[in-house]
């Protein structure tokens, strides 16, 4: 079953107006029919399991059949801080995060970051992301868009996530899995993860109290396997 995303205003008492670029994916790239079923999120976060009524050039209408009262977010929002990477390695960390339930994606340009970008590449990069984090989205079934932020100053980052309870920081000198797993328990609400040359000793010493430094295990992950490692941590310790 097909996943799409509308505004509140777009879902009115029984059925729902899929309007954008959806109407021409839904007509003319996955050929959809009249009667066939599909999933439906509007932002404030309810999800429906609706029957296609009609298809036109501008509109699709859908009847609403059912509603999704279990839904597939988690219990609560999970932010993932990270270290700028070189090339294409964003987009395959945003697009498995969104994946495994992440809320917000922040790319953070850090010391030891090799790509520098300017505001005008960086805005134009965000976009492009946003678009992986809907797509990604659509295709697990989130009942929500993960937001993409603009790239922060690793003092902006860390400013923004002192907002935050409890942030894990793997780090490749940590050791011991077993305080790992009791950090977990808390019920963290952030990951920051470091670039491909990993967090300076500077940014390390530069934690809060509530940033929490952990062992992802004894081997040393790369960037864009090591915040998918981690939230797969959570979902198994929490079921979050």
């Amino acid at each position: 079953m097909y996943q799409f995303f509308v505004e509140d205003e777009q879902v009115q008492q029984d059925r729902i107006c899929i309007v954008g670029g959806d109407v021409n994916h839904i007509g003319h790239v996955l050929r959809m029919k009249t009667g066939e079923k599909i999933r439906i999120s509007d932002q404030s976060g309810r999800s429906y399991f609706c029957r296609i009524l009609e298809i036109t050039e501008e509109e699709v209408w859908a009847q609403i059949e059912d509603t999704d009262e279990m839904g597939t977010e988690f219990s609560h929002k999970v932010y993932l801080f990270q270290g700028l990477p070189k090339s294409d390695k964003m987009e395959l960390i945003i697009q498995k995060t969104v994946e495994l339930g992440v809320y917000t994606v922040i790319p953070v340009a850090m010391k030891n970051c090799v790509v520098k970008l300017d505001e005008k590449k960086a805005q134009s990069k965000c976009k492009r992301w946003q678009a992986i984090a809907e797509s990604a989205a659509k295709q697990s079934k989130r009942t929500v868009i993960p937001q993409i932020q603009m790239l922060l100053s690793w003092k902006q980052a860390l400013e923004e996530a002192k907002e935050l309870d409890v942030v894990l920081v793997p780090y490749e000198n940590e050791r011991g899995m077993e305080a790992t797993r009791e950090i977990f328990r808390s019920i963290p609400e952030g990951v920051m993860i470091g670039p491909e040359g990993g967090f300076s000793p500077e940014e390390i010493a530069q934690l809060d109290k509530d940033m929490h430094r952990i062992s992802l295990g004894r081997r040393i992950l790369r960037t864009e396997t090591a915040g998918m490692a981690t939230l797969s941590m959570l979902i198994y310790e929490l079921d979050i």
